[in-house]
């Protein structure tokens, strides 16, 4: 379990990212989206290789990886998410098949080479995690776990030996509880990148009862998002 990271500074979302709708109760790309486009970027991706992207939401990643010549499998819960990925898979002319549903339900096990996730990861005053709404697309539970632990113990049985995941949350539900997860399912894991970007809508109102829970300083103004590198063995 090591943790290798690169500290950025606060940067504003990229201007390179595909063209891509974002209909309202979709998630826009942010800065964790920028973060993982980064990451993904620096994988060898190419005509022979099977992408998963777990809770593709606009389909950004999903198109930035059939972009870069991949086969592409894009899945999320939200039926609203899955027509929009579509519908930015044509407009950005990429072949990627969208899927409805939980995770790697839909998929064949040990079938992908690389896996992204920028998963619900906000920790929540309820541990019910919200089934509509735009909120399920950030609340992570109590902790903000409940989805990125589902994330770390889907990944090793989608991917073949040597696949990767590659997935960004908040330092807020502990980046060090996702490494000992993954490690202890076989794969060797590092935190790659790491950026402090302003607090958006969601943690500013929250900022009391984080801070309320021990996870957040009083003064607080920047969240600290990181990219997990995982390689199953």
């Amino acid at each position: 379990m090591t943790t290798h990271a690169r500290a950025r500074q606060p940067q504003q979302p990229s201007r390179g990212r595909p063209r891509l709708l974002a209909p309202r109760g979709v998630y826009a790309p942010q800065y964790d989206t920028d973060l993982l486009l980064r990451a993904l970027g620096e994988e060898e991706v190419g005509e022979q290789t099977d992408v998963l992207d777990l809770g593709t939401g606009t389909g950004a990643l999903a198109v930035a990886a059939a972009r870069l010549g991949a086969r592409v499998t894009a899945v999320d819960l939200s039926w609203r998410a899955v027509w929009t990925a579509r519908l930015n898979a044509r407009l950005n002319r990429t072949a990627v098949t969208v899927r409805h549903g939980d995770l790697c339900a839909t998929v064949t096990p040990g079938s992908f080479d690389l896996i992204v996730s920028n998963p619900p990861y906000v920790p929540a005053p309820s541990p019910l995690l919200p089934r509509t709404g735009l909120a399920r697309a950030w609340d992570g539970g109590l902790d903000g776990r409940a989805v990125v632990d589902r994330v770390c113990d889907a990944a090793p049985r989608a991917l073949r030996p040597g696949g990767v995941l590659l997935m960004v949350h908040s330092a807020l539900c502990d980046a060090s509880a996702s490494l000992r997860r993954l490690t202890g399912l076989g794969m060797d894991a590092a935190v790659i990148d790491t950026s402090h970007v302003p607090f958006g809508p969601v943690l500013r109102e929250r900022h009391g009862w984080l801070r309320e829970q021990g996870l957040m300083a009083a003064d607080a103004t920047l969240e600290e998002l990181v990219v997990i590198r995982a390689e199953l063995r």
